[in-house]
């Protein structure tokens, strides 16, 4: 692969940045962890916590010419994406939740943007993508998702496409198991991953419905994401526990699901007895049509 940031001092300036911002925008958004509200959860044998309060959570990095921000939606612990070449004000945006439209259009149009690619990284059963809309109030938006998600879009994802923004791209990987669709888009140079549902940190998308199979999540995790390098910074779809990055190497060590044995993460997988969804029956319907009809 080409870089996306191919001048950039090496990844742990970047793994730096990543830990000291974080450490700026959670410290003024959340409270103790015993005001935190439960809600389903992430590992085996663990009930995830809800976010006290977060609205919106941003951060951005930038090295030689890539804007970065991660957004947050607080109903569905869902992050929303958006990058962007600095000279070039080309981006693309990743994950974006409709509820949060306004939010990302205004920061889009105040930092002089022009959105090139909306991409989901698989059909979601949790909250209606705002991408259909985003395409209606942005000329020339073009939309994006895998061309196993059985969703209609502009642009059908397959293995190795590449999704580009000025001189920068992103690479999408398929990585299937929480549903058949589910990609993984990876930069230029390996340094960041945006792994959708697939790998979350400390915890993986579940497999019961939509598709899902353990075994297939099991081996798109192990032969495609944990073959990046081990600094490789982890951005998910979602988080429940208030954290907002890991890399390859953490997880590949740490992650409670994913360091078991194939057959013990079957299992592991196949009693997770969680409640399904609450948006499911609207959700899904209304992704598969780019998060709205007539699109």
């Amino acid at each position: 692969m080409c870089s996306v940031m191919s001048s950039v001092k090496p990844v742990q300036r970047a793994l730096a940045l990543t830990l000291r911002l974080r450490t700026n925008t959670e410290a003024s958004s959340y409270s103790a962890a015993q005001n935190r509200r439960v809600c389903p959860g992430v590992s085996a044998g663990e009930a995830p916590l809800k976010p006290f309060s977060r609205s919106y959570c941003s951060r951005m990095a930038l090295h030689k010419g890539l804007l970065f921000r991660q957004l947050f939606e607080t109903e569905s612990s869902t992050y929303t994406y958006l990058l962007a070449d600095t000279e070039t004000k080309d981006a693309i945006i990743i994950d974006p939740v409709l509820e949060t439209i306004d939010r990302d259009l205004k920061l889009i149009h105040q930092l002089g943007l022009n959105l090139k690619v909306a991409v989901n990284t698989h059909c979601h059963a949790d909250h209606i993508t705002s991408t259909g809309l985003m395409k209606k109030r942005l000329v020339g938006l073009k939309s994006a998702i895998s061309k196993f998600s059985g969703a209609s879009a502009d642009i059908h994802l397959a293995e190795g496409d590449k999704i580009t923004f000025g001189k920068h791209y992103l690479t999408a990987i398929e990585t299937p198991g929480h549903t058949d669709g589910c990609m993984t888009l990876v930069s230029g140079d390996q340094s960041m991953a945006f792994t959708g549902d697939t790998l979350l940190i400390r915890g993986c998308g579940r497999t019961d419905f939509q598709q899902g199979c353990p075994k297939k999540l099991y081996n798109s995790v192990h032969q495609k994401i944990f073959t990046l390098p081990d600094q490789c910074l982890v951005y998910p779809a979602h988080d429940y526990l208030g954290q907002t990055a890991s890399t390859v190497g953490e997880e590949r060590k740490f992650n409670p699901r994913l360091t078991k044995s194939p057959e013990e993460f079957v299992n592991i997988m196949n009693n997770l007895n969680l409640k399904k969804p609450a948006k499911i029956d609207i959700s899904v319907p209304a992704n598969l049509v780019c998060g709205i009809h007539e699109v």
